[in-house]
């Protein structure tokens, strides 16, 4: 009876704990609400688009954040379900990470928060530039291949990759209306990175992006 009532006490320890550790991981942070007005004429932004690899590490503010993952591919017809960035046959299969020295989170684009995937600084994981590991914000565009069953392995990979150039350049031109600065980086070892963020076999690093303010000479 005695082993009995110690094993029953070992296993309520160790649901609670597994418990905790799932409530951990599933964590979800709300964003603010974008801002959708303001910022810099269009055609002042693409003027003024270009990338930059030296960034201060000085946090984004909270609404910035918001605005910089809504502007990369958020939800613009909150009936419909469409995004700031299109994708082929309406698959929404690019998912965005946010690498920030607190740990790694998933962008929650129908929710608007951010579901925490990691606690830690895994900034350099996230590619092989100096400037990656310090920067405050490292992007990182994950295709899901579940989302694209029906579709040859080549194809997958087409769509994979020009989905995610169109997340990638709203990032360019939220950064250039809002004085940020951006780079995308293909300089990766995304195998490596998918281990340390425990993607699954169908999903597939395509880049990474880093943002932040622009580094102050």
């Amino acid at each position: 009876m005695r082993n009995r009532s110690i094993f029953g006490v070992a296993f309520a320890v160790l649901f609670i704990y597994s418990a905790t550790v799932c409530a951990e991981e599933t964590k979800s942070v709300k964003l603010l609400p974008p801002q959708m007005e303001g910022g810099k004429p269009l055609m002042q932004a693409l003027k003024e688009r270009k990338s930059l690899r030296a960034f201060s590490s000085k946090e984004l503010p909270p609404q910035v954040l918001s605005d910089l993952l809504w502007a990369a591919g958020g939800v613009n017809r909150p009936d419909s379900g469409g995004m700031t960035a299109p994708t082929a046959k309406n698959m929404q299969e690019i998912d965005i990470y946010v690498v920030k020295a607190e740990g790694v989170y998933l962008y929650d684009a129908k929710a608007n928060s951010l579901l925490t995937v990691l606690a830690g600084d895994m900034r350099a994981f996230a590619g092989k530039q100096d400037f990656v590991k310090d920067a405050p914000i490292n992007l990182v565009y994950v295709s899901d291949l579940s989302k694209m069953s029906g579709m040859s392995a080549g194809d997958a990979a087409f769509y994979a990759a020009t989905d995610t150039g169109f997340v990638s350049e709203n990032v360019y031109l939220y950064c250039s209306s809002a004085g940020l600065a951006t780079v995308v980086r293909g300089w990766v070892d995304k195998d490596e990175l998918a281990k340390v963020m425990k993607l699954r076999p169908d999903q597939k690093v395509v880049l990474a992006q880093t943002v932040g303010y622009p580094k102050e000479n």
